[in-house]
């Protein structure tokens, strides 16, 4: 297999993972966790969203986190906005780098916007324009780009024309996002090389749902096309609140040890991580779609026996 020898992982749990949470954890108990991710050795967390905190109440505190973080040399924490106030929720606490997103679904986008994927993107170049005014990055998601509920597998070809709205609108990083957890290896294989080649000026990240168990393959299927950039969530907390049966993210402790077992460096200390999730679990009060969690590490039930 062609596989890397280093991958960067972007947490996402503090944001896509806790704001599919009844439990409201307090800003006290995110700070200790984002503390905690700090340390295990990560360089890329989703801190939060700054999206309307009547819509997504988990995210209210996401502007107090920034203020009592501050500034963490080294570390992108980066939120999710949906529009130009986001910009400014994030310039006003400190935040350096914002993330949108569109649906690659022209049903989803059409029912909820009322407009195109493309007329989406072309509304963001406001927010692309504010942020570079004020110093912050800016970078941008496709959800669904392998498969919606509504139309199935979606056209390389539609994918195509939302990258290309947002070169238009200057954002040149991009995240494929399987929310909707139907992606496949080989058709995420097919994608990957695709994008890569046609489209170099971008940097990739992938972000899986685990709905139906192929997380981990799509992955391996993503790092054959020659990504290294992904996204997970520890405890494997997340959702998808408008896809049926939708599980979380992929949860980070597996992907460390797929990664550690592989050779493949990470730079991030995966018996931290492990820590983090069953404290995790314990603050949540249930349990969480973690093989780790419930198995451990190859290596320690190798050492445990040997003892």
């Amino acid at each position: 297999m062609k596989l890397p020898s280093f991958v960067t992982l972007c947490e996402v749990g503090l944001r896509d993972g806790l704001q599919n949470e009844k439990e409201q954890l307090s800003t006290q108990k995110k700070l200790e966790l984002l503390d905690g991710l700090i340390d295990a050795g990560f360089r890329v967390i989703e801190v939060g969203s700054f999206m309307n905190p009547k819509a997504v109440p988990q995210m209210a505190d996401t502007d107090e986190i920034y203020r009592l973080i501050g500034n963490v040399p080294g570390v992108e924490l980066r939120a999710l906005i949906p529009n130009l106030r986001g910009v400014q929720r994030a310039v006003d606490c400190g935040c350096k780098k914002v993330k949108l997103n569109v649906s690659a679904s022209r049903q989803h986008n059409l029912k909820n916007l009322n407009m195109t994927p493309e007329e989406s993107v072309a509304g963001f170049a406001s927010c692309v324009q504010a942020a570079e005014n004020q110093g912050i990055e800016i970078s941008g998601s496709i959800s669904m780009p392998f498969a919606s509920p509504w139309e199935g597998r979606i056209p390389q070809e539609e994918v195509d024309a939302i990258i290309q709205a947002y070169l238009k609108v200057g954002i040149t990083e991009i995240s494929l996002s399987d929310a909707s957890g139907m992606a496949v290896p080989n058709q995420v294989f097919d994608m990957c090389a695709h994008v890569r080649e046609v489209y170099p000026q971008i940097s990739w990240w992938l972000h899986f749902h685990n709905t139906r168990g192929l997380a981990m393959a799509n992955i391996l299927a993503a790092m054959e096309a020659g990504m290294t950039q992904f996204d997970s969530s520890f405890g494997g907390l997340g959702g998808c609140p408008f896809v049926p049966g939708a599980a979380g993210n992929i949860s980070t402790e597996d992907v460390l040890h797929m990664c550690e077992e592989s050779g493949i460096d990470t730079g991030i200390d995966i018996v931290k991580v492990i820590a983090l999730s069953r404290q995790l679990r314990q603050l949540l009060g249930h349990a969480t779609d973690s093989y780790i969690l419930r198995a451990g590490r190859s290596r320690d039930l190798i050492q445990m026996r040997n003892n």
